[in-house]
């Protein structure tokens, strides 16, 4: 799953280089993935009305359905 959203991310943004993405499973269902970027891309990630990141969260739900896990996805801000 990480790597899908590490391609749908990097597609999005100005500055794929700078996109850092990283998983985090609490050793059952529930898996976190943390996403960094550069500042200037915050805005195309999250969208108009965040209508972006709550597509990208909505393919990760029914990922998650599928596979019987519980996807949250975080956008890291330094």
């Amino acid at each position: 799953m990480k790597e899908a959203i590490e391609k749908i991310v990097r597609a999005l943004v100005g500055s794929p280089d700078e996109v850092e993405v990283s998983e985090v499973s609490d050793g059952g269902k529930n898996v976190r993935i943390a996403v960094r970027l550069a500042p200037d891309d915050y805005g195309r990630v999250i969208g108009r009305e965040g209508r972006t990141i709550k597509a990208i969260r909505s393919l990760l739900f029914f990922a998650g359905q599928k596979k019987g896990r519980r996807f949250q996805l975080d956008l890291i801000e330094d």
